[in-house]
């Protein structure tokens, strides 16, 4: 088990944008110091559900301001950036943090994102494929082309390339945020982790595992690749002396972030959207995920890593909104949760040291 923080740099009401960010990058200090696995950051546009627009500058970041943890997208948005200028900056991440970078990419929503960076709702309902097809060329050959639907450009070298590394080849681990049946199948097909959504219980998550192994079986990858795939589950988590305590800290705060931030969203066509109730959203978080005190938090990631399969976690730190509650509760998760865990994920390694070569791995 390998457990890490999930960034959103979410704006609770009453906050800046300034002070938003700055506890996002102290949270991912902090999870250094902690002893945690991965930071994974978000990407949103145009809402204060969460104000970082690009995953890969703050990992950029982050990646500068520490020295052994993992840092990762969660998701970089792929129908609104060109997939071979995001290759070139995984690929720029990959080199200079020795490994430690992780690329995760999703489709994203039907947003107004779409209509300003000029994707339109093509590249949301029918482009995904082909741009993730795309990226994953720039990532893995010297030369790349394409001649499809979205994308046509003569045969260009890859520079810089991922497997140039002075301190040995590897690929730029991808994953893909998977929220249905056919993302699930998109992934498997190619080989690719999922990162599965904090909104989804074990049972849901399980099933999503197991489609994705006939899917990655089925299209001829290597047993031992399928069963060590790395999916990456994402939840919330709130340590504290009891469960009222930890509830009653999530309860005070989510709501208010979860209502400003989701209504905030436009969609790109005026298409109707249903908006989740924050309270009862908040309540459900609370129940799924390692909410309360540290042997429960434990019992709650065991218990989800034996029902799902899935070992390696991204768990939201910053449900509280507020800094100084933000650091602590990742001290505490990092001294007090993950020495109770399994002794691999709370060994501390450089994420980089473990990184795998192999297609369908990630760090």
């Amino acid at each position: 088990m390998r457990v890490g923080a999930f960034v959103l740099a979410a704006q609770f009401p009453g906050q800046g944008q300034g002070e938003t960010l700055h506890r996002a990058v102290r949270s991912a200090e902090e999870a250094e110091r902690a002893g945690l696995d991965t930071v994974w950051v978000a990407e949103h546009h145009f809402v204060p559900y969460g104000v970082c627009p690009s995953a890969v500058t703050l990992a950029a970041l982050l990646l500068g301001r520490t020295r052994h943890i993992g840092v990762g997208t969660a998701v970089s948005v792929l129908p609104t950036a060109h997939p071979v200028a995001l290759g070139e900056q995984a690929a720029l991440l990959h080199l200079l943090s020795d490994g430690r970078f992780t690329l995760g990419v999703g489709r994203g929503g039907p947003w107004v994102d779409l209509e300003v960076f000029g994707g339109g709702v093509e590249a949301y309902e029918r482009g995904f494929p082909e741009s993730l097809d795309l990226l994953l060329r720039w990532l893995r050959e010297p030369r790349v082309g394409a001649d499809g639907e979205r994308y046509r450009f003569r045969e260009v070298p890859v520079v810089p390339r991922p497997d140039q590394s002075i301190s040995g080849p590897g690929e730029v681990p991808v994953l893909v945020a998977c929220t249905s049946p056919a993302s699930v199948r998109l992934a498997a097909a190619r080989g690719l982790p999922m990162l599965l959504g904090m909104h989804c219980g074990d049972e849901e998550k399980a099933e999503m595992v197991a489609l994705w192994r006939r899917e990655a079986l089925s299209a001829g990858l290597d047993p031992e690749a399928v069963a060590s795939a790395g999916h990456v589950s994402a939840g919330v988590a709130q340590v504290a002396d009891t469960r009222e305590e930890a509830v009653e800290t999530l309860a005070k705060a989510m709501p208010g972030w979860l209502r400003q931030g989701l209504e905030a969203h436009t969609t790109v066509d005026g298409r109707p959207r249903r908006m989740r109730d924050p309270l009862a959203y908040t309540e459900l978080l609370c129940s799924l995920h390692p909410v309360g005190p540290p042997r429960l938090c434990a019992d709650r990631l065991a218990a989800t890593a034996e029902r799902t399969g899935i070992g390696r976690f991204a768990l939201l730190v910053e449900g509280s909104g507020d800094l100084a509650a933000t650091e602590l509760n990742v001290q505490r998760l990092g001294a007090e949760v993950l020495p109770l865990l399994p002794r691999a994920a709370a060994a501390g390694a450089s994420p980089g040291a473990r990184a795998s070569t192999g297609p369908g791995t990630t760090l």
